[in-house]
């Protein structure tokens, strides 16, 4: 009998340049809630986000003592939504500029309709419709 090495997806921990900025990105912009804020100071600093819903979690890190192998503006968050069209609306009153709702996540005519925007590092955060609206 084998065991399942991995079993659930938990978290990303990603570097970012202004934890400030990106703290109120992932949390004020996106709506996810801080689950812990660690600050020794400015060069030390880790914030855990996490969706509503549950899920994995996001941890931003910003360290002068661990050797990020990732540099900010590398990486892809995927997020879902039931109403692509609110999300869009929403993030757009809130000063964020998402580019326009494309219909063809997964190729031309797939017909799941997204958008994507970067965060404050340059990473592309994207936003699709994975759940039907109702009348939509």
């Amino acid at each position: 009998m084998s065991i399942q090495i991995a079993n659930k997806f938990i978290m990303v921990s990603i570097a970012v340049s202004d934890m400030k900025k990106a703290k109120e990105f992932y949390a004020e912009k996106l709506g996810l809630e801080v689950a812990t804020d660690y600050r020794r100071n400015d060069d030390n600093w880790w914030v855990t986000l996490t969706l509503p819903g549950g899920g994995a979690s996001i941890t931003l890190a910003r360290s002068s003592t661990v050797k990020e192998t990732t540099q900010p503006g590398t990486l892809s968050f995927y997020f879902s939504t039931s109403d692509i069209a609110a999300a869009h609306k929403a993030l757009n009153e809130k000063g964020v500029k998402p580019n326009e709702i494309k219909d063809d996540l997964y190729g031309p005519g797939s017909g799941v309709k997204w958008f994507n925007l970067d965060d404050p590092d340059g990473n592309q955060v994207l936003v699709a419709q994975t759940e039907s609206v109702p009348g939509g």
